[in-house]
């Protein structure tokens, strides 16, 4: 069984098919449901998403966002942690390059020259995953990074601030703590005392020194 307490924000959560006719009750017109069970029989996934004050405590709290042919709705599911099989951490944008549009291909290189082990989330993961049309001209490109210091944060807004500036599309990165907590990398990059921290349990404001302390 999934230890629910280990799984992060932007965690993707594998269902067993077999469930998730009851996941999608109640969440989904009729017509749209047999996109959403060829999903299942696809083994395509969903993504933990925060708790909110309605999701009762034994179950896994998943989203499930949907591409723009299916109507770009955001399904808040509740599943028994007995059907998850099994979860995995975003894809690593080397292993999604190849559905990037080929106008960012460039940007992306880059980016992966200093730093080959950042992940993706946002539309590029979702078309890496699914083989559907998540992108469209308008897509930022979402990436989680794990920096374990300020000088890992420092080195790694440096190479984005840099990337960005010449990138067709806008970067929209996240900065992972080793606790798991996030940090938007433009927020990093400003001169406030206090950060704004994200986590799957809620957002926070920290001091600055206390992020990697």
């Amino acid at each position: 069984m999934v230890d629910v307490a280990a799984l992060r924000r932007h965690n993707l959560v594998y269902v067993r098919s077999e469930a998730w006719l009851g996941l999608l009750q109640g969440q989904v017109q009729d017509e749209m449901e047999p996109d959403l069970l060829a999903w299942a029989e696809l083994r395509r996934p969903a993504i933990f998403r925060r708790r909110t004050c309605g999701d009762a405590a034994d179950i896994v709290p998943l989203g499930l966002p949907l591409p723009p042919g299916m109507g770009r709705k955001r399904l808040a599911l509740a599943c028994p942690p007995a059907a998850v099989m099994r979860t995995a951490p975003p894809p690593l944008l080397r292993d999604a390059l190849p559905a990037a549009p080929a106008q960012w291909c460039q940007a992306i290189g880059a980016l992966l020259e200093s730093a080959p082990s950042c992940r993706c989330f946002g539309s590029l993961a979702w078309q890496y995953l699914t083989g559907l049309s998540y992108l469209a001209d308008t897509s930022d490109l979402d990436l989680l990074v794990e920096c374990r210091s300020d000088a890992d944060a420092r080195r790694v807004t440096a190479l984005l601030t840099d990337v960005a500036e010449h990138a067709p599309m806008r970067i929209d990165a996240e900065l992972i703590t080793p606790y798991g907590t996030a940090v938007q990398w433009r927020e990093w990059l400003s001169e406030n005392p206090e950060l704004l921290v994200k986590s799957h349990t809620g957002s926070a404001l920290i001091a600055r020194e206390a992020l990697f302390a």
